[in-house]
């Protein structure tokens, strides 16, 4: 089992920034492939940013905006998000890729394909 706690989000005025983070159980954290994800009310959960070993990706939505990063020893990843819009707002979901031996050469960024999911941390963007 892994164990995703995320914090981070909040309240922040358009154009500002937040910074989420998760923290993963499990001593194989490095070779997860982790990806954020949203979802608004009515709305489906989309895909945000994910990374692996050595790749990332982004939502064209998002791309220049947010930055996904990780700290392998304190087994966290991040989302840095600036100039947020009001479009942002959403509950953010950290999830784990998790392999059963070795890396994940390939990032994916269909929400049915990740094993693990946070509870989630509400991000209100206001105008």
């Amino acid at each position: 089992q892994v164990q995703l706690v995320e914090s981070g989000g909040g309240l922040v005025q358009a154009g500002g920034s937040l910074r989420l983070s998760c923290t993963a159980s499990g001593s194989t954290f490095s070779t997860y492939n982790m990806g954020w994800f949203r979802q608004a009310p009515g709305k489906e959960r989309e895909f945000v940013a994910a990374i692996s070993w050595s790749d990332t990706v982004y939502a064209d939505s998002v791309k220049g905006r947010f930055t996904i990063s990780r700290d392998i020893l304190e087994r966290t990843v991040y989302l840095q998000m600036n100039s947020l819009k009001s479009e942002d707002s959403a509950a953010y979901y950290c999830a784990a890729d998790v392999p059963i031996r070795g890396y994940r050469l390939e990032i994916t960024t269909n929400k049915d394909e990740y094993d693990y999911w946070g509870q989630g941390t509400h991000v209100t963007v206001s105008s």
